[in-house]
């Protein structure tokens, strides 16, 4: 019997029927009994990872942290795993028709949770925080923040004015508002420092409640339901999270009954979780996508200009293996550069299937047969050896994948050379100065609901900008500019699948696979969902229908 089972007989005592009722659990042949859930109880999760700061300004690269300001802190507006929008503080917003100012109305009598109004000037207030972020806020954000103007309206009410149509907008309004009354006048470096960081106020239903200190360390905190939250109420009334330094630790917890979920369940310790029969594992698609980029651009691999070639390669690709074998099929197969199950992803793209005969006739094809001097090579007809350098990241699952590719590509008579380069030097001085043939990456686009696929594609960026593969198509880059400043969601929608049948046909980079998160929840928490994450954070978007305690209703006496 786990410990934490000791609430759930204090509350059958009181008279109030208790757990959760599974299907499969009536006896054969009895009554289908219809319970509903009611507030009460306490959830205990094990959070891996450490305290920093409870702030959105400091969350950025702390996912423990921001996993907290989920529950919080409010957003204008959220978004669900479609990454499509939906009101939280906001009530409606409209669009001018040429899409440069985007007009918002606020849920009125929001209250902090301290009592105080939230108010449009706190928006403002949280706004300019994010134009002056110091070295706290990236570059980027500080940079994009500075060219919008925000106008207050009325207490709640505002106004954004963009310097050109953006129609990706939306996905910079999802940050958590900061309450001016008790943080207005000091700048970003005298607010790291101040307590409000591990005594947090927010507008969320949930409210910092108290620290857990053991031994003068932080070791983990309490979050109680906030009675007056404008939205509807949680059912369970306190969350309690405990940190731990990795999953194992978080799972030794779970087995001794410390605990009710594990945050994060990676995969070396799957197994072993999977295997607890009352820990419901839920997976989602996490919003990272590994490719294997050419540089399209580089004379000495000249043959990566030719699609034929390109697909070739894919196509001798056992992605299959790489998702079964190294991931232990914790990952999904990638067909393009859109997440699918978005509301902008083509449904029909195809996908692409291991096939080593197709590849070795398409090789024929693009120039380059098997060398009757040396069939382990293949060269052209002028003497161009097919070879290169597939850079990697120096990681061990990097490098069981890079292996797997050059595997695979040297059974069809292609010399790959493999190089581990540290990411950061891949990424900004290999990637961003060219200088590299081939390379397998990693695109990490959390916290970027929209799946707006021009920084890595249009033809714009290709010598300058994050089209590092440098593809130069014209009408992929045209659609890619439309959809940028259309204000309609369905051309945009329109844009995009035009944008992925072209991506399909040119492959000029090679889609591999998605990787997975694994969250645990006991069995007797019920109402747990979780779909494609935007952020880890997302797996609390429907922590208000989470429930511990329920009951049977009351049938309504029928009147004669």
């Amino acid at each position: 019997m786990k410990k934490f089972r000791w609430q759930l007989l204090i509350i059958f005592l009181a008279g109030i029927v208790v757990g959760i009722l599974l299907l499969g659990e009536q006896p054969e042949g009895g009554p289908n009994v219809t319970t509903e859930p009611v507030q009460g109880g306490f959830y205990t999760e094990a959070l891996v990872g450490s305290l920093q700061r409870l702030n959105p300004l400091f969350d950025f690269d702390n996912p423990a942290d921001r996993d907290i300001d989920r529950l919080i802190y409010s957003r204008l507006i959220s978004f669900d795993e479609r990454g499509s929008p939906s009101a939280d503080l906001a009530t409606a917003w409209g669009i001018s028709r040429d899409g440069t100012v985007y007009n918002f109305d606020l849920k009125p009598d929001v209250k902090w949770h301290d009592g105080e109004p939230l108010t449009a000037d706190d928006v403002l207030f949280t706004v300019d925080l994010l134009r002056n972020g110091g070295s706290y806020v990236p570059v980027d954000l500080q940079e994009f923040w500075a060219g919008i103007e925000v106008v207050k309206l009325s207490p709640t009410a505002l106004q954004f004015k963009l310097p050109e149509p953006f129609a990706p907008f939306l996905d910079y309004l999802s940050f958590g508002i900061l309450p001016s009354h008790l943080l207005n006048g000091k700048s970003i470096d005298e607010i790291k420092d101040m307590d409000f960081n591990i005594q947090p106020v927010g507008s969320g239903p949930y409210q910092f409640d108290r620290l857990i200190v053991d031994n003068g360390q932080i070791t983990g905190l309490v979050l109680k339901a906030f009675a007056d939250y404008y939205g509807k109420q949680p059912f369970i009334e306190q969350l309690i999270f405990r940190y731990y330094p990795d999953s194992a630790a978080a799972l030794q917890a779970y087995q001794a009954g410390q605990v009710q979920g594990i945050s994060q369940i990676s995969t070396d310790v799957l197994p072993a979780a999977l295997a607890e029969p009352n820990l419901a594992v839920y997976t989602g698609r996490l919003p990272e996508l590994a490719m294997v980029l050419f540089n399209l651009n580089n004379a000495e691999v000249s043959f990566f200009q030719d699609a034929n070639l390109r697909r070739a390669l894919y196509t001798g690709i056992n992605r299959q293996y790489i998702v079964d074998k190294i991931f232990n099929g914790q990952a999904i197969l990638a067909d393009g550069p859109i997440f699918p199950g978005t509301w902008a992803y083509y449904d029909a793209t195809p996908h692409v299937d291991l096939d080593v005969d197709r590849a070795k006739i398409l090789l024929d094809e693009a120039g380059f047969p098997v060398n009757p001097e040396n069939t382990a090579e293949r060269v052209s007809s002028d003497a161009i050896a097919l070879k290169f350098t597939l850079l990697y990241p120096d990681t061990p699952r990097h490098q069981q994948v890079a292996e797997a590719i050059a595997q695979d590509w040297t059974a069809l008579g292609v010399s790959v050379t493999l190089e581990a380069v540290p990411y950061d030097v891949l990424v900004m001085e290999r990637l961003t100065n060219r200088e590299y043939q081939a390379a397998l990456v990693d695109l990490n686009l959390a916290r970027y609901p929209d799946p707006d696929p021009y920084p890595f594609w249009d033809s714009v960026l290709a010598t300058s900008g994050q089209n590092y593969s440098q593809w130069d198509h014209k009408i992929a880059s045209e659609y890619l500019e439309e959809a940028r400043i259309a204000v309609d969601a369905g051309e945009r929608a329109r844009l995009y699948r035009n944008f992925q049948v072209i991506f399909s046909d040119e492959l000029p980079s090679l889609p591999l696979y998605y990787p997975v998160y694994n969250y645990g929840v006991d069995r007797q928490v019920q109402g747990v969902r979780m779909g494609p994450l935007l952020d880890t954070s997302d797996r609390f978007a429907t922590v208000l229908e989470w429930f511990l305690v329920a009951r049977v209703p009351t049938a309504t006496p029928s009147v004669p």
